[in-house]
């Protein structure tokens, strides 16, 4: 049991660079006390002690902002970051080494009495506030970015973000994989519309050499492209240094 809790304290210090010992991790960070009471939770339900795990968990919600169902498995390593407003269902799966920040929510989807929440692999990292609803799996060592609402499959390795969530990245197995960094997540909507500017500025060019050929070519369409050359250089420093669109 001991070599559990130790366990907890050192992936919480490894996974917080706010943290300064290992002291300080044990007294102050609610993620851990979360796991050490659903432990016990748990531990009595599944010895059919219903209404006094859910008790308990109960009172883990008042301590820590964590709601864990009792029925909900966690594997070993699991690190809930901050974790205010954490929402883990009775069937979700939680597989070992996975990173948790504040206002996950693994849901369901149905009101039957049946499996309705998502599957974490292991290593698998979930943004801010992101939602995972229903009998889904997510595949070993994905990431799921911030904000995101993830209703489908999502393979290993794979990152992905957006509402509905869309896969903007599979990295290869063994590829380096580092931490999910909040500050740099992909945008696939700019990805697009950058792709467009420059499709539409290729085209520009061929229809000018094609106007200078047959002397089409105006001062009206030189102050034109002016603008739309701006307009494309103003979107691309904003999209390189990820000041959005």
């Amino acid at each position: 049991m001991f070599d559990r809790l130790r366990e907890d304290i050192n992936v919480a210090f490894q996974n917080d660079p706010a943290a300064r010992s290992k002291f300080e991790v044990l007294l102050c960070y609610p993620g851990i006390h979360a796991l050490w009471l659903h432990r016990i939770a748990h531990y009595l339900w599944r010895r059919e002690w219903i209404t006094v795990s859910r008790f308990i968990s109960h009172i883990n919600r008042f301590l820590t902002g964590i709601e864990i169902h009792p029925a909900a498995q966690i594997g070993r390593g699991v690190f809930i970051d901050h974790g205010m407003g954490v929402v883990i269902g009775e069937t979700a799966v939680i597989g070992d080494g996975c990173l948790l920040y504040k206002g996950v929510v693994l849901g369901g989807t149905t009101t039957e009495k049946t499996k309705r929440h998502p599957n974490l692999g292991k290593k698998v990292i979930v943004g801010s506030n992101a939602c995972i609803l229903g009998n889904i799996t997510i595949g070993d060592c994905a990431r799921i970015g911030s904000g995101s609402v993830i209703t489908k499959d999502v393979p290993p390795h794979a990152t992905v973000v957006g509402v509905p969530g869309r896969i903007i990245k599979q990295r290869k197995k063994g590829e380096q994989e580092a931490l999910l960094d909040h500050g740099q997540l992909p945008d696939p909507i700019a990805e697009a519309i950058m792709t467009v500017l420059k499709e539409n500025g290729k085209l520009k060019q061929r229809i000018k050499k094609l106007e200078n050929t047959l002397n089409l070519s105006s001062d009206a369409d030189d102050a034109a492209s002016e603008t739309e050359s701006e307009i494309m250089s103003i979107f691309m420093k904003n999209y390189k240094d990820g000041d959005g669109i």
